[in-house]
């Protein structure tokens, strides 16, 4: 940690793994290696988008780096300090929050909206007064779109789109640095997806705000992402800047999911190529050895069966794990 204070990465996640022990009956248990051996580093007010097929480790690795799961083994730090002991997480918890998928199940039905929003000020003690604590909910909707009158509603009497910015006010209620984005508009409509996406890009410019979003949506990351990374089975497979991940895909997984982007000209649709993968996605219990892509990988030879490709910069800034990765794209 020699660099200097400016520019030092607001997150440095050094080879994190989460493994959950699964029972398999007398007395047997597996590790599941949902998170395995990821690293990468988020600069401040830097949005790092994290993409991958459904069940490859992204919520996963947000939630670790949250410490809302324990991590098995790796490093998390933030602002060039380890988080590490109970009383690091809690000071953490302060700077950093998360914004859940769900808004229809991440609310409490039983809460109104300014104790939803007011909670985390309440747990970390953040008010004064009462008064106090009602201007600063009043405030934090404001930041949302939300009006002050619905306040005393409950969250059963809003849509999607505006439960999901109730769960954003509450996320801001700690003034965070950081916020974990966990597929934040997957379930909502797509016309209402813009407005958010929208709201976090102006929350980010005027609050300064630092973060990792976590979509399977390529087109919403490629908006909203000023570096993209790629995720297949509980590993790094590419990470690069959102315009190079885009025009230059190197890995051939990546190659496969930018190529099943819709492209809104259809003469540039016809000609372009799908790269259709074969086979199912390995169960992350019974996970290949060597490359975890090799058995949908067309270019997979002995070499990925035997080895772990290893995590290489092959131009400034753009980092690929695959053996082949010149030949591919020679």
């Amino acid at each position: 940690m020699s660099e200097p204070n400016g520019n030092r990465p607001l997150l440095e996640v050094r080879d994190l793994k989460e493994y959950f022990n699964i029972p398999m009956g007398m007395f047997r248990s597996r590790p599941l290696k949902a998170v395995d051996g990821v690293s990468f580093t988020i600069n401040k007010k830097e949005t790092l988008g994290l993409v991958g097929e459904s069940g490859c480790g992204k919520t996963t690795v947000g939630r670790t780096i949250l410490h809302l799961y324990k991590p098995t083994a790796g490093e998390i730090l933030f602002d060039g300090k380890e988080i590490k002991t109970k009383a690091d997480i809690a000071e953490f918890r302060k700077k950093a929050t998360m914004v859940f998928q769900d808004p229809y199940s991440s609310l409490n039905p039983r809460m109104t909206v300014a104790d939803i929003i007011g909670e985390p000020l309440d747990v970390h003690k953040l008010y004064s007064t009462k008064a106090e604590r009602t201007e600063k909910i009043l405030e934090l909707m404001d930041h949302v779109g939300l009006n002050s009158e619905h306040a005393s509603r409950y969250a059963h009497e809003f849509s999607g789109g505006q439960r999901q910015r109730i769960g954003i006010a509450r996320a801001l209620a700690v003034n965070p640095e950081f916020i974990v984005c966990d597929e934040p508009v997957s379930a909502l409509d797509v016309s209402i997806q813009a407005q958010v996406i929208n709201m976090f890009d102006e929350l980010q410019e005027t609050l300064g705000l630092t973060y990792l979003f976590i979509a399977h949506d390529l087109l919403v990351v490629r908006h909203i992402s000023d570096r993209i990374a790629v995720m297949y089975l509980g590993r790094m497979v590419e990470l690069a800047d959102a315009a190079e991940i885009y025009d230059h895909p190197l890995h051939p997984y990546s190659q496969s999911l930018l190529s099943a982007v819709p492209v809104p000209d259809p003469k540039v649709a016809r000609a372009n190529k799908r790269i259709v993968l074969t086979g199912d996605i390995p169960s992350p219990l019974n996970a290949p050895s060597g490359c975890p892509f090799r058995t949908r990988c067309r270019y997979a030879t002995e070499q990925c069966a035997a080895e772990v490709p290893a995590w290489n910069e092959v131009s400034k800034g753009h980092f690929v794990a695959c053996h082949h990765v010149a030949d591919i794209n020679s």
